[in-house]
């Protein structure tokens, strides 16, 4: 039998020692590690579902050749979700699903679980957080209180499991959520690593000896990262992020692990008095509103994963009274901006040293895409120079600390929505994709320089201010 002793482990990535410290050396961490009673070793682990015997036994090994089928998946109603998980649920298979606080995840997983009754299937709702009335009060809000959805709010996870068993097992089971669980076979208080480990891998293997598709509930760091240890993340099969601004309605599901699925997808909701309703194009709901004569603004033709998507870039530039300027970046890699900044001074004759600028991608989404370089130089060149780009004109490419201009991929599917949305022309790298499907008007850039250029010389001649402000200093002294 394991030994129990006191340990301590880390609550954000699960580190044991042997002794209390203020912080984790694994992680560096402060103040992450609680004490915690437990079975410790080789032998750690569900005592009670281990069966005691000496020997282990042979079992049979296969090739790899042979029936290969492809995996059979449930449908959740809600085309958005489907094409994130790939098509929708695979019997057996387990998701974590991440999110901020009030971001609408549960939202999200009543209305499939509705979707998914209303098609026959049996869909179990667990809720270690609210109580069954609650539930009920957000249901008749949706207007998905008539779906046949069995609701229970329960922590102990073998009295889940045991419930679950009974009848036809579930088509879908949803846990909210997974640090509210606790199991008797672990001795810690629920929300702890050892107690999230110990009931996450109960329910993973009810799932796979069941059938049925079982979604975690999961709570997110200050940081944004799911809590909890990651090693629950490599257990699962899947994990869906939820994104968003509370102070947009837009909501971003995306996929960050997926067995049997890209990884790159991403279903665009919008948030409704109704609930969250599913964005079939994206693209022209990021682009309603937006500034046609206002300088610093250029349309971005990005790709999330075999969804192309485009977004507005809002730039700002602004001379400083800092000793050192302020970069602000919202949605894009503060990093990145770094490097554009610094090719556009060393090679496109710009002095941004003594400017303030801050970069905004609209509506809320988060890009880290490379191709967003020559849109986001495009954006910072027209607010410094005052020139407004062509509203009708669409960018993308990567830029090296060269100031080449380097393709991208998938470029023909970039031109298509661009033309779908009634775009003209798109600036874009040399090579790949040039000159779409003919109906668009292409201008293939080599360097940043040639882009600086055009843009600089559509702006206010030198001397003349605009709105007030000193004409911009562009390096050309001579």
């Amino acid at each position: 039998m394991a030994k129990i002793h006191q340990t301590f482990v880390c609550q954000s990535c699960g580190a044991v020692y042997n002794r209390w410290r203020g912080r984790c050396e694994a992680c560096n961490g402060w103040n992450t590690i609680v004490e915690e009673t437990g079975a410790t070793g080789p032998q750690a682990g569900p005592v009670k579902t281990r069966p005691s015997r000496a020997r282990g036994r042979v079992f049979a090994l296969e090739g790899l050749t042979g029936e290969v089928k492809e995996a059979p998946r449930i449908p959740s109603g809600i085309n958005e979700l489907d094409r994130v998980t790939g098509g929708g649920f695979v019997r057996g298979s387990v998701i974590l699903l991440g999110g901020d606080p009030g971001i609408g995840k549960s939202t999200l997983l009543m209305q499939a679980s509705a979707a998914m009754a209303r098609t026959g299937e049996r869909v179990v709702y667990i809720s270690g957080e609210e109580a069954v009335a609650q539930v009920r009060l957000r249901a008749e809000r949706l207007g998905l209180s008539s779906a046949e959805v069995e609701l229970a709010a329960e922590t102990n996870v073998e009295d889940i499991v045991e419930t679950l068993s009974q009848g036809r097992p579930p088509a879908l089971a949803i846990i909210d959520s997974i640090q509210t669980m606790w199991t008797e076979t672990v001795e810690s208080a629920p929300g702890t690593v050892t107690q999230v480990r110990g009931s996450a891998q109960t329910l993973i293997r009810f799932a796979k000896t069941s059938g049925t598709a079982v979604i975690l509930v999961g709570h997110v760091t200050k940081d944004g990262q799911i809590a909890g240890p990651r090693v629950v993340e490599h257990m699962v099969d899947a994990v869906a992020s939820f994104e968003g601004d509370q102070g947009h309605h837009f909501r971003i599901l995306r996929a960050v692990k997926n067995r049997f699925g890209p990884t790159d997808e991403i279903g665009v909701f919008e948030m409704t008095d109704m609930g969250l309703a599913e964005v079939p194009n994206p693209s022209a709901l990021f682009l309603a509103g937006r500034d046609h004569a206002a300088p610093g603004t250029a349309v971005f033709a990005g790709m999330e994963g075999t969804r192309p998507l485009l977004v507005e870039i809002q730039a700002l530039v602004a001379p400083s009274s800092l000793g050192m300027p302020r970069r602000a970046v919202v949605g894009w890699d503060p990093n990145r901006l770094s490097m554009v900044l610094a090719v556009l001074e060393a090679h496109g004759g710009i002095r941004l040293g003594t400017h303030d600028v801050y970069l905004n991608v609209a509506g809320g989404l988060r890009i880290s895409e490379p191709a967003a370089d020559l849109a986001v130089a495009a954006a910072l060149v027209s607010s410094l120079s005052g020139a407004t780009l062509p509203p009708e004109t669409v960018y993308f490419g990567e830029i090296g600390l060269s100031g080449a201009v380097r393709p991208v991929a998938q470029a023909p599917a970039r031109l298509k929505e661009a033309l779908k949305l009634g775009f003209a022309k798109a600036v874009m790298p040399q090579g790949r994709g040039e000159g779409g499907d003919g109906a668009l008007t292409t201008e293939a850039l080599r360097h940043i320089a040639d882009m600086v250029a055009g843009i600089a010389s559509n702006g206010p001649r030198r001397g003349a201010s605009r709105r007030g402000h000193n004409p911009p200093d562009y390096g050309d002294d001579d």
